[in-house]
Parts: C-alpha cells; sequence; structure tokens
C-alpha cells in the first residue's frame, strides 16, 4: 500500500473475547496493536464469565493506537462476547480475533489494499498458518467465495481471526452475532451465510493469521452444545434443503455428536440423512460404527478432538 496518513485510511476495532487464556490473549492484543497499518486501531478485550484483567503490563505503541477492556453485558458466551464488543466499538471497521490466535504485522494492510480493490466485497478475510506441536501448514482461501459455495461447505480456510467487517453492515444489513445460537457452536459459520446474502467474500491468499492447535477449544468434549448448534443452523437456513453436500455435511456432525454421547438412536437417524444425502459423508458412518458398538468411542472422539477447532 502507498505510503498515506492515518486521517486517509479507515479506523479498526479489534474485538477479542476472552476467558480464560491470559498469556496467549496478550500475544494477540500486541500482534493487534503492533500492526504496520498506519490508520486507527483500537483493540477491545472483552472478558466473558471472568473478572476484567486490565492488561496494564501489555505496552500500547506510539501513535493512533487504543486498547479498551470489558466485561460481556450480554448473552455470555462468545456471540455475545462479540457483540459487546461490536457495540462499543468507534471504528468504520469491525474485525475479530480469537484470544489464542495471532495476526502478522500486515494483515490490516493487506486487507484494506484489496477491499479498496474490490469495493463490493461485504468482508475480507485472509489466509490462515496453522501451528501445531510439530507442524505448520498454510490454509489459502478461495479468491472470491458466494452462498452457495458455503452453503456446500463451511469453506474453514475463511477463519473467524481474519475477518474484516463493515461496522455499518452489523448494525445493519447482516446483523450482529446470533446470540440465540445454542453454546454460539457455529456462529461465525452463520455470519458467513448472512454476509454472503447480500455481497461475496474477498479472499486474500496469504497466511497472515497464526492459529494456536495446540490447546483443545472450548467446543471439545461438548457434545450437546454442538448438536444444538448445528441443527439451529439447519433450521435457520433452509436453503440446505437444496443442498445435499451441506446438508449430508452437517448431518453427519450431528450424528457423530450424538454418538459421542451415547444418544445411539439419534445418531442413528441423523446418519441416516446424512448418507441419504450423501454416500461420502465419512462422519455418517464413523457415527453409525459407534451406535452399531463396532468400534468405541472413545478413540475416534480422541482423534476428532486432537484436530483443534472444527468438528
Amino acid at each position: 500500500m502507498p505510503a498515506q496518513s492515518s486521517a486517509t485510511l479507515p479506523s479498526v476495532s479489534v474485538v477479542i473475547a476472552t476467558r480464560g487464556r491470559p498469556e496467549l490473549l496478550r500475544s494477540a492484543v500486541r500482534a493487534a496493536l503492533g500492526q504496520e497499518y498506519a490508520g486507527e486501531i483500537e483493540v477491545i478485550v472483552v472478558f466473558d464469565q471472568v473478572a476484567i484483567d486490565p492488561l496494564e503490563d501489555v505496552v500500547v505503541p506510539a501513535g493512533p493506537r487504543a486498547l479498551r477492556t470489558m466485561s460481556n453485558d450480554r448473552t455470555p458466551g462468545l456471540a455475545g462476547g462479540r457483540n459487546t464488543g461490536i457495540l462499543a466499538a468507534g471504528g468504520e471497521l469491525t474485525s475479530f480475533c480469537d484470544d489464542d490466535d495471532e495476526w502478522l504485522p500486515t494483515k490490516l494492510i493487506r486487507q484494506v489494499q484489496a477491499w479498496r480493490e474490490d469495493p463490493a466485497a461485504v468482508l475480507v478475510a485472509t489466509g490462515i498458518r496453522i501451528v501445531t506441536p510439530g507442524r505448520t501448514v498454510d490454509r489459502l482461501p478461495p479468491e472470491r467465495t458466494e452462498f452457495a459455495a458455503l452453503l456446500a461447505s463451511r469453506i474453514t480456510e475463511i477463519h473467524p481471526s481474519s475477518f474484516l467487517l463493515r461496522r455499518a453492515d452489523l448494525l445493519g444489513r447482516i446483523g450482529l452475532v446470533d446470540e440465540v445460537l445454542p453454546t454460539s457452536y457455529g456462529e461465525d459459520y452463520d455470519l458467513l451465510l448472512r454476509a454472503t446474502r447480500v455481497g461475496h467474500i474477498l479472499g486474500i491468499r496469504e497466511p497472515l493469521v497464526i492459529i494456536h492447535w495446540n490447546r483443545a477449544s472450548f467446543f471439545s468434549g461438548k457434545w450437546q452444545g454442538i448438536a444444538d448448534g448445528l441443527s439451529y443452523l439447519l433450521d435457520k437456513h433452509p436453503e440446505f434443503a437444496g443442498s445435499a453436500a451441506g446438508s449430508a455435511r452437517i448431518e453427519g456432525q450431528i450424528a457423530f455428536a450424538l454418538a459421542a454421547l451415547g444418544q445411539l438412536a439419534g445418531a442413528r437417524s441423523w446418519a441416516g440423512r446424512a448418507i441419504r444425502h450423501d454416500r461420502s459423508q465419512l462422519r455418517a458412518y464413523a457415527a453409525m460404527a459407534i451406535a452399531a458398538r463396532l468400534v468405541p468411542a472413545g478413540p475416534l472422539v480422541n482423534a476428532v478432538n486432537r484436530r483443534g477447532r472444527g468438528l
């Protein structure tokens, strides 16, 4: 991006909802404050169901930078935490970062530059770099993603820690994060579906966000919330009925979650639905195997948990 004064660049609010990860949180905050972007950046840290940590040991760099901390005053959970930050934000643009992820220094520069070249985009995402013990993998989003593609696939390369949106859209035509969604599971996917109803997603094919998968997700093992959240998404978005691949993917996830819970009749029912929609849906077969007691649930559940976020 050519050199520009901060006055010519949109201001950005970075919303980080957090609970119980103080050291990782500090890395996320420092990386957001340390962006090479010349425009204004405010980092808003929302503490969900825990006391506020004032982060007094985090040095705010000189220049148009600010750090704010507050409590989630809405629905407990990730959705309420993010909405608390969105509503408190002063920036023209809003971005999210999970409390255990980090931005590389040029993330915002590249996003704003790309958006100026494609202003019709409703959301700009970047590639991600997944770091696990002993392994690093880059995943890059498509250059352009529309609603139909997201119905068929979650496209996990489009990660919420890379989202950049207009705050006006979150308060208007897209809407806030859905706080009714059970346990907030899939809230980022729901937001993407709603965003692509009004525009396309622009993807920057560079890994500009580090995703740490060396810790278990808050959803690991919380299978009932996963099943409830995904069932809610199927009901909320009736267009899934027209996407066999998309329906099967979610039905297979529900089946696996119910099998992990020992709800075998429900697991068999959802697995059958998934296989009818897509015979290649592996989660459904895994759920059927658990439900038929052909394999113990433990090893399969542990294998899924080891994958980290994203059932």
